[in-house]
């Protein structure tokens, strides 16, 4: 299966986080001056501004938010913790909300020691405890599958079949999934999960980069598509085969280009976009 090739910008969408040394209103300026039409606005920008004001600058520049990152991080050996992570996400929500991002990506969370059944339990439960809140926000929740290299420690939920295992207990709308090919590219399943979401409606959210088989580092040495190892044509095609017509998120952790200047690696971030996604 193959993609259509793009050739405009229509549906590039740049997380803040992949031009980590531009605070919330460089990003916003540069996106727009270089015709880019969507932004994905991690939480660390908005905090020394506010979730009001970050969402009336983003508003003034003309970008649409694709959505807010991150929530989640739901598991916790305590009922006091488990709580604490409630309480945040619900506040996610709201800073959504007041950007106007209509869904949040969770990262789910895992806790060294705790059998991953449980984590993904506890994850299924946050996420019902946040339900009310985010149904009356009208804020949707992407569970974002990680690569089984953050299991540990990070995400519980390590493929879209797990991700689809939690919509499934919860049955409603509001969940769904944030595919990621840095963290899935890899799963045998991956074409039938697409499928699967693609039926039940929980295609939220399509993130793109590239796996560099000679990784530096296990979370800040992604690579710009076109560096790596990873079909992005092939999932492009399957998503959008499966009936997705959002947009593609560019989501880059990388030192190495966080090191350049961010107006170059802005500009070759869109020519790996129209070459590789």
């Amino acid at each position: 299966m193959s993609a259509q090739p793009l050739t405009d910008f229509s549906r590039l969408a740049v997380h803040t986080f992949t031009t980590k040394p531009w605070n919330l209103a460089q990003a916003c300026d540069n996106y727009a001056a270089a015709g880019i039409p969507g932004i994905t606005v991690w939480r660390n920008v908005i905090e020394e501004l506010g979730a009001e004001a970050a969402g009336s600058l983003i508003r003034k520049s003309g970008l649409e938010v694709a959505a807010l990152c991150r929530g989640g991080f739901f598991p916790a050996f305590s009922a006091a913790d488990r709580q604490k992570a409630i309480d945040d996400n619900k506040l996610a929500i709201d800073q959504a909300a007041a950007i106007g991002a209509p869904m949040v990506v969770l990262v789910c969370g895992a806790v060294v020691g705790m059998p991953l059944p449980e984590a993904r339990k506890q994850v299924t439960d946050g996420i019902a405890a946040c339900l009310d809140h985010a149904r009356a926000a009208g804020v949707k929740l992407a569970i974002e599958p990680l690569h089984p290299m953050y299991a540990a420690d990070r995400s519980a939920v390590n493929t879209m079949g797990q991700a689809r295992a939690i919509c499934e207990a919860l049955q409603d709308p509001l969940v769904g999934i944030a595919l990621d090919v840095y963290h899935v590219w890899w799963d045998e399943a991956l074409s039938e999960e697409i499928r699967l979401a693609g039926e039940q409606n929980t295609l939220f959210a399509f993130h793109v980069c590239d796996w560099r088989p000679d990784t530096r580092h296990l979370l800040t040495d992604r690579g710009l598509m076109g560096e790596g190892c990873i079909d992005i044509k092939g999932i492009r095609a399957a998503v959008e085969a499966a009936g997705f017509n959002g947009w593609n998120e560019v989501e880059i952790f990388s030192e190495a280009h966080w090191a350049k200047d961010q107006r170059q690696w802005l500009s070759e971030i869109k020519q790996a976009y129209l070459n590789y996604v």
